[in-house]
């Protein structure tokens, strides 16, 4: 491998050897056991975090993690990017024999071979998201979840330029190229600020002699932010959250009683009319979706009474009660997860695989509810104007 791929910067007492690597080479896994047994570093920090560092070193224990822990323990976002990532990994291993974060798996091989420390160099990614998160607004975060969900999915092959432009990439940065040119202030939390966070990591890495395998696309914002000090705490703070979702969760449903109760003060018989209507359209629309599904019979029944629920309550999602009730009859782990990209590409696959299942029925379900939320609640304006006029 050339030399160029091999950053050297004095920092005081400290040398720093930055390793840009291309994620998506065989090469660089080379280079990187080549460069730590010759340079034999005090410390080797890695481009990973401790989440991902888990996943990279023990598969089993994630691939027998527990749905409803993951949903408890609030990552289910981040197992459903993980799931995005997968996917994609997946498509270039199938195309081009190729096993993407091999160079990372040799810097943890290599720094245990010659007993330097071991240093988690990059941010949390799930603070990763929740900035991204925080900075593309309402439309930007449909589009978001929407691509994210149909790219696990994707059966589309990868070119040799695309797959030249991704040797200058991390993973992280390759799924999210198509946002970061939509949304421009998705680099700020992507690239820049885990620039700022794993060259401040970097140089406070034990000893004096300190190895570091990135990306080659971080080489040269770490080059310069390692020269200026970063508050870690600072940019491992999640965004606060706007108060108009929340506002606007609750007001439409104050919105829809206050007019079946008003209704109610000037016609009872129309105000029973008006949430004998609503109830019925939710529930059973909601139920319909995990029908189409093929959900459970327990998820159907739970998606009917949990659809007028659901509309009513902002924090809530009918979908949410039927998945989990398909969930709980047909368990799925982690496990179904990591087949997922695969198992689509059948149609037997697409029905048995429990997560699709759960998938199906939980995103149906929420869009029938919704359908049924619209249908009803334009039944229940047409009630309260024939009242009033």
């Amino acid at each position: 491998m050339p030399e160029e791929n091999i950053t050297r910067i004095q920092l005081g007492e400290k040398e720093l050897i930055l390793i840009g690597t291309a994620h998506v080479s065989k090469q660089s896994a080379e280079q990187v056991k080549e460069v730590i047994e010759r340079e034999r570093p005090d410390s080797v920090c890695i481009e990973l975090d401790a989440q991902r560092y888990q996943s990279v070193t023990d598969n089993s224990k994630w691939k027998e993690t527990d749905i409803f822990k993951v949903i408890k323990d609030k990552k289910a976002s981040l197992l459903l990017m993980n799931l995005a990532i997968s996917s994609f990994q997946n498509r270039l291993a199938d195309q081009f024999g190729i096993k993407p974060g091999q160079e990372m798996i040799q810097g943890i091989e290599s720094a245990k071979e010659i007993g330097a420390d071991l240093v988690l160099a990059d941010r949390n990614i799930q603070i990763t998201f929740s900035r991204i998160w925080g900075n593309i607004g309402f439309m930007g975060k449909a589009q978001l979840l929407t691509s994210v969900f149909f790219s696990i999915f994707s059966k589309e092959t990868i070119s040799e330029e695309d797959l030249e432009k991704m040797k200058s990439q991390d993973t992280l940065n390759a799924v999210m190229n198509e946002f970061t040119q939509a949304f421009p202030k998705l680099k700020t939390p992507l690239i820049d600020e885990r620039d700022q966070y794993l060259a401040q990591k970097i140089k406070e890495a034990p000893g004096k002699k300190i190895v570091a395998v990135l990306g080659a696309a971080h080489v040269p914002g770490i080059t310069k932010e390692v020269h200026h000090e970063h508050d870690l705490e600072a940019l491992s703070t999640r965004p606060p959250k706007s108060k108009w979702p929340t506002i606007l969760g609750w007001a439409l449903p104050v919105l829809l009683v206050a007019i079946i109760a008003y209704t109610f003060y000037l016609n009872p018989a129309a105000g029973i009319d008006q949430t004998i209507s609503w109830v019925l359209w939710t529930a059973t629309l909601g139920a319909i979706g995990a029908a189409v599904a093929f959900g459970h019979p327990l998820a159907i029944l739970t998606a009917f009474v949990g659809g007028p629920i659901g509309a009513l309550h902002p924090l809530l999602a009918a979908g949410w009660f039927s998945g989990l009730a398909q969930a709980y009859v047909r368990r799925p782990n982690v496990g179904d997860f990591e087949t997922l990209s695969r198992d689509v590409f059948t149609i037997k696959g697409f029905w048995d695989n429990k997560v699709t299942r759960v998938l199906l029925v939980v995103v149906l379900t929420n869009l029938g509810t919704a359908a049924g939320n619209i249908i009803g609640g334009a039944d229940v304006i047409r009630l309260f104007l024939k009242n009033i006029t």
